[in-house]
């Protein structure tokens, strides 16, 4: 029985392909971090689906590029980074996918991240969002929704 039930959870957190294997853990929307915006005009300003595809692929080259906080991901999955976060935008934008992610807290667990870290995030997702011309009213209430956030992801 105990067999059974491990290899069903084994299933369920089945690795993705270019993805390295993590730790069971309990999947579920909540875990995104905000509720979803009511309606489609948030996704619509975001350019749907894949506009939020583009802007995450931007934002991770930023990061990547951005000498004040890429050593935070220098030993992380990209992959996975980039699949996640366009999850969790896509959840919180209203268009239709589920987030597989661990909680805000658990996923940035021994990060070390600081506000200022947190800061040139910011710059790097608006202009991502900039680039991809995301209304400004548009970028200002997703970042209000993400903002709660920081309270789980900032360590000192």
């Amino acid at each position: 029985m105990l067999m059974f039930a491990l290899a069903a959870a084994a299933a369920l957190q089945a690795v993705p392909p270019g993805e390295e294997p993590v730790d069971p853990y309990t999947q579920g929307n909540a875990n995104a971090g905000a509720k979803p915006f009511e309606g489609t005009a948030m996704l619509d300003a975001f350019h749907g689906r894949a506009g939020i595809d583009r802007i995450v692929e931007d934002l991770v080259e930023r990061i990547n590029a951005d000498k004040r906080i890429s050593a935070i991901l220098e030993k992380q999955d990209m992959v996975r980074l980039r699949r996640l976060l366009k999850e969790q935008f896509c959840y919180i934008l209203n268009g239709g996918c589920d987030y597989s992610g661990r909680t805000m807290k658990d996923a940035h667990k021994d990060l070390g991240i600081q506000n200022a870290d947190m800061g040139a995030l910011v710059e790097d997702l608006q202009a991502a969002m900039r680039k991809e011309g995301v209304p400004f009213f548009a970028q200002n209430r997703f970042l209000a929704k993400l903002a709660p956030m920081r309270r789980d992801t900032v360590e000192r």
